[in-house]
């Protein structure tokens, strides 16, 4: 088969299913190419070693890449983002067609943007698109707060049922996807379920030294890790109100925040005002490092605020926690509890309720070290068997297989 894939992110953006995966699709025969934007996610910068151009071609480990005009940007602002993600829809409309190989298959990544590019490609090659959805639009341009003008946001939502109604194939993430695109419409037989793998070759566990085994007041202590994006999204308020419980219950608990994000500054502020001895921020690690850095942990913590949108999908960080085999706070209702609860990999509590988390971690704390690392093994072999990137790709393979 001929693959192309369209994605508005692509490496070196620390893109999920991007180069690893299209390498592989390679691997087993196929020919792949990729109609990309220029990288500039997440600092909206264009990365030092490319120039905006109209476009521009390059191979990266056998894969060729095509990438076409975009305007950067990923910040706060609902018309930066919006001219983002336009920019880079108008400029695969127009330019793709000239760049790219006839492909059997178009696989587009999550953006329902890319849903007028694809149709295209597909009129004039008669291909088949399969979307990857990730994200269900309007709800997850709502929850972000990037667009609230209730015209936009119906027309976005028309827009979005146009776009899942007539792709050829939608993979979904989870059940609740499936049932929430099927409640909107789609044909139930049009949707398929792929768990979300994690990035394997980068986060594996690695007992060497990291960045948060250099901080002295770590030694000794009970860690409890967020590793990720700090958005709205993942309302990591109740987090420093549950550290906020545990300073004086748990003493020994040691909260670390690993990541970036829109909304970290504001609660580094918050914390700081809050006097939170026990709550430490690092930097943004790259995806090599984390292995490192969440094998020293305790416990891991996933938060999402609560919202009907949170409980039918799962955050890609459940993967990475359950591939490392540590215990698992699952603060998130729905399809990402339930496979906790299936895995047995840790401890799930309701969302947005500080006093709850901080039971769950004391129900950790009080655990044997022997019953927390079998805890853990149960989530990595549960990963091993559903959710691995080699189970991922193969369920792909067999999709696109079926439908070329």
């Amino acid at each position: 088969m001929r693959i192309l894939f369209l994605t508005q992110w692509f490496q070196p953006e620390p893109s999920f299913k991007g180069l690893p995966f299209a390498k592989v699709l390679q691997d087993k025969g196929n020919k792949v190419e990729v109609l990309t934007g220029f990288p500039n996610y997440p600092g909206g910068k264009i990365y030092s070693n490319y120039r905006l151009r109209i476009f521009q071609r390059e191979t990266m480990e056998g894969i060729r890449v095509h990438r076409v005009a975009l305007y950067p940007s990923h910040d706060k602002s609902a018309i930066q983002r919006i001219a983002n993600y336009i920019s880079f829809s108008i400029s695969a409309l127009m330019i793709g067609p000239w760049l790219i190989r006839k492909p059997d298959i178009i696989y587009v990544y999550n953006l329902v943007t890319l849903g007028p590019p694809a149709f295209l490609l597909r009129f004039l090659f008669g291909s088949k698109v399969i979307m990857d959805v990730q994200d269900l639009w309007p709800e997850s341009v709502l929850n972000s707060k990037m667009l609230e003008n209730k015209f936009l946001l119906n027309f976005l939502s028309a827009f979005s049922r146009w776009v899942y109604n007539n792709v050829n194939k939608l993979v979904v993430l989870s059940p609740g996807f499936k049932r929430e695109l099927a409640s909107r419409g789609v044909q139930p037989e049009k949707i398929e379920v792929i768990y979300n793998w994690c990035d394997e070759s980068s986060i594996r566990k690695n007992e060497s030294s990291s960045d948060l085994v250099k901080h002295s007041e770590f030694s000794g202590k009970f860690v409890v890790l967020f590793a990720g994006t700090m958005g709205i999204a993942q309302g990591l308020d109740t987090v420093l109100d549950c550290a906020r419980i545990c300073s004086e219950d748990l003493p020994n608990v040691q909260f670390v925040l690993v990541g970036g994000g829109v909304d970290r500054p504001r609660l580094e502020n918050r914390a700081n005002a809050m006097a939170l001895s026990n709550v430490t921020f690092l930097p943004p690690q790259p995806v090599k490092s984390m292995g490192k850095i969440l094998s020293r942990a305790d416990a891991l913590i996933v938060h999402l605020k609560d919202d009907p949108l949170f409980s039918i999908t799962i955050p890609s960080k459940t993967q990475a926690y359950l591939y490392i085999g540590k215990p698992i706070i699952m603060a998130v209702r729905g399809d990402a509890a339930d496979l906790i609860k299936a895995s047995g990999a840790g401890i799930v509590c309701e969302p947005e309720t500080p006093g709850e988390m901080a039971k769950s971690i004391e129900r950790l704390y009080s655990m044997s070290p022997e019953k927390r690392n079998d805890m853990g093994k149960s989530g990595m072999d549960y990963y091993k068997q559903y959710l691995s990137f080699s189970s991922g790709v193969d369920k792909f393979e067999r999709l696109m297989s079926a439908i070329s």
